[in-house]
C-alpha cells in the first residue's frame, strides 16, 4: 500500500471541551489524499470527538480543521457532501430491506436516474449482497451489515470517508474481507481515516495516530511505531496463571511493564537491562510467588506492544 498527493484531512490545534473535561486537546495531523489512516486510543481518548469535528458535526472549541480543502467551520454542510461518515453505532435503518436502504442513501445525497443506478449496482457488487437485496437490515449477519454501511457511507462517490470502529462485532474472515475493500478505496485516491480497537487492523493502515487523553501522544507508519522499543528487551512469558504472574512481575525493578498477552505475559524490561538479566529476574519473581511458567523467550516487540507502552507512559502522572 501507498500514500500519497496533496493534504485530504488537515486539522491545527482541534481542541473539545465540554465543561472542565477537555475531550480533545489541541490536536494538529494532517493526511494525504489516498492514505489510510488510523486513529488508536483506549476508551474516551477523543476518537469520536475528533471524528466528529472533523466532519463538521461537532464546533471546536479551539483551532481549525480542513477537510477535503474546504474549512469545517467555515462550510460544514460543504464537508458534508465531500465525506462519507460510517459512525460507531449502527446508522442504517434496520426494518427496511438491503436495496431499501441504498434508494434512502441515494435520495439523501441528491443521486437520481442513471448515476443512482450506476453507484447502485457497483454498491450491490462491492458488497456482495445481490442474492440478500429483499432482506430485512436487521436480519443480515454483522459482516454483511458492516459491508452494507460502507457502501452506504460511498454511495456519492466522496473524497474523504471517516470510519467509526467500522469492524466492531464482525467476525475475522469478514474483517479481513472488508479491510480489502478499504485497501482498493484508498489505491483508487479516496482518503479513508478510521477508528479501531483492534491492533491487528492499524497494520493495515499506512500511518497510525496514537491518542491519549485528549492528546495525540505518537505518530508514524506501523513499522516506524514498533522501532520505538528498539534496543529493549521484551520477554513472552507462557502461563495458566497471567494475573498472578503480572502481581509477581509489578514488584520487579528490572521490569519496566508487565502486560497480558494472547495466552500469556509480556515483560518489557527496563531501559538497560540485557536479556539474560531479565530473564532472571523474571524467573526468580514468577518461582518466588510460586507462579509455574515456561522460559521467558525474547520477541520483537508487536504494535500492541508500542500501543501499550506509549499509553501507559502517558497515563503516568
Amino acid at each position: 500500500m501507498s500514500a500519497g498527493g496533496s493534504a485530504a484531512v488537515v486539522a491545527s490545534g482541534l481542541t473539545r471541551r465540554f465543561g472542565a473535561l477537555v475531550a480533545v486537546d489541541r490536536v494538529s495531523l494532517s493526511v494525504a489524499r489516498g492514505e489510510i489512516y488510523g486513529f488508536l486510543g483506549p476508551n474516551g481518548a477523543g476518537k469520536s470527538t475528533t471524528i466528529r469535528m472533523l466532519c463538521g458535526l461537532l464546533a471546536p472549541s479551539a483551532g481549525s480543521a480542513r477537510v477535503a480543502g474546504v474549512d469545517v467551520a467555515r462550510a460544514p454542510d460543504e464537508v458534508k457532501r465531500r465525506i462519507g461518515y460510517m459512525s460507531q453505532r449502527f446508522s442504517l435503518y434496520g426494518d427496511l430491506g438491503v436495496e431499501e436502504n441504498l434508494e434512502l442513501h441515494g435520495a439523501l445525497h441528491g443521486l437520481a436516474g442513471p448515476r443512482f443506478r450506476a453507484r447502485r449496482d457497483w454498491a450491490v457488487a462491492t458488497s456482495r449482497l445481490g442474492d440478500r437485496l429483499s432482506a430485512r437490515v436487521d436480519d443480515l449477519a454483522g459482516g454483511f451489515r458492516q459491508r452494507l454501511a460502507l457502501v452506504c457511507a460511498l454511495l456519492h462517490e466522496p473524497e474523504v470517508v471517516f470510519l467509526d470502529e467500522p469492524t466492531s462485532g464482525v467476525d475475522p474472515l469478514m474483517r479481513r474481507a472488508f479491510f480489502a475493500l478499504v485497501d482498493a478505496l484508498a489505491a483508487a485516491g479516496v482518503t479513508v481515516f478510521l477508528t479501531t480497537h483492534f491492533l491487528d487492523e492499524a497494520e493495515y493502515c499506512h500511518r497510525i495516530g496514537l491518542v491519549a487523553g485528549g492528546r495525540l501522544v505518537a505518530e508514524g507508519t506501523p513499522t516506524a511505531l514498533k522501532t520505538r522499543l528498539e534496543g529493549r528487551v521484551l520477554l513472552d512469558v507462557r502461563t495458566d496463571a497471567p494475573g498472578a504472574a503480572l502481581v509477581a512481575l509489578a514488584r520487579v525493578p528490572e521490569v519496566a511493564e508487565a502486560t497480558a498477552f494472547g495466552a500469556g505475559v509480556h515483560a518489557l524490561a527496563a531501559a538497560g537491562v540485557g536479556a539474560e538479566a531479565a530473564r532472571a529476574a523474571v524467573a526468580a519473581a514468577l518461582a518466588r510467588d510460586g507462579v509455574a511458567a515456561s522460559a521467558a523467550e525474547q520477541v520483537e516487540p508487536s504494535l500492541e506492544d508500542v500501543f501499550l507502552e506509549i499509553v501507559r507512559r502517558e497515563a503516568r502522572p
